[in-house]
């Protein structure tokens, strides 16, 4: 999977070259670029914001400078013989659809995606109307409420992401039973010692009796889906 990013600051994703997606980036599993928004400027000031029209408090990332990233990267997308793949463009936003862990497995079977970051008030609505005709376009949010700017979230989804793409994860049944994958939460975990602190695991966990251990999970986890996510469930 290819993954492009557009920020003007590139530095918040010197993390994706540690742990998991670092090391499915070493071995090519992920490719993963990052691009700065203020090299597709050309003024002296490297300016990527103006006034939005109707006034407001705030600046508007302007329209141009977005148009020439996208289309760089959209046109090297197609420069592999045979022709390449259209992009997803995915645009972080409080006004996109939610994310979830199914869009997250929807998006992790794409060959390639793009994550537009956004700042100030946002970007001049043309851009999202422009990459449609380079690819598809999916306003995402991660939740209702608002960040400085789309960094954090592109940050979260590539992992969400690139996680369910196979090979990244070593043991690929751990994301079977994973929070959200069935529409529950997970179960309780626990590890060595059995007792810790007056704090015992429950019984059980250490029977031995695999049918009695799946039966126990799955009540877990409609307890704890009913206890803290009551909306999962539809109550």
């Amino acid at each position: 999977m290819r993954i492009d990013v557009v920020s003007i600051f590139p530095a918040f994703f010197e993390a994706l070259e540690v742990s998991l997606l670092g090391r499915a980036r070493g071995a090519g599993i992920l490719d993963i670029r990052v691009h700065d928004l203020r090299d597709s400027t050309h003024d002296r000031h490297r300016t990527v914001d103006d006034t939005p029209y109707g006034g407001g408090a705030g600046m508007v990332m302007k329209p141009e400078p977005w148009a020439e990233a996208l289309q760089t990267i959209a046109t090297d997308a197609e420069a592999p013989p045979g022709g390449g793949q259209h992009p997803i463009f995915i645009f972080p936003s409080p006004a996109g659809e939610v994310f979830t862990q199914a869009t997250a497995g929807e998006l992790a079977e794409a060959p390639h995606l793009v994550f537009g970051c956004g700042r100030y008030e946002g970007i001049d609505e043309r851009v999202f109307d422009y990459a449609a005709e380079l690819g598809s376009v999916r306003l995402i949010s991660l939740g209702d409420y608002v960040l400085n700017g789309g960094e954090v979230a592109a940050m979260a989804m590539i992992e969400a992401i690139g996680r369910l793409v196979p090979g990244v994860v070593g043991n690929p049944a751990s994301l079977v039973e994973e929070s959200h994958e069935d529409g529950l939460l997970e179960y309780p975990s626990y590890t060595k010692p059995a007792a810790w602190r007056g704090r015992d695991v429950p019984p059980v966990l250490l029977s031995g009796n695999h049918g009695a251990i799946a039966a126990w999970r799955r009540e877990q986890q409609i307890e704890r889906t009913r206890a803290r996510r009551p909306d999962l469930l539809g109550e």
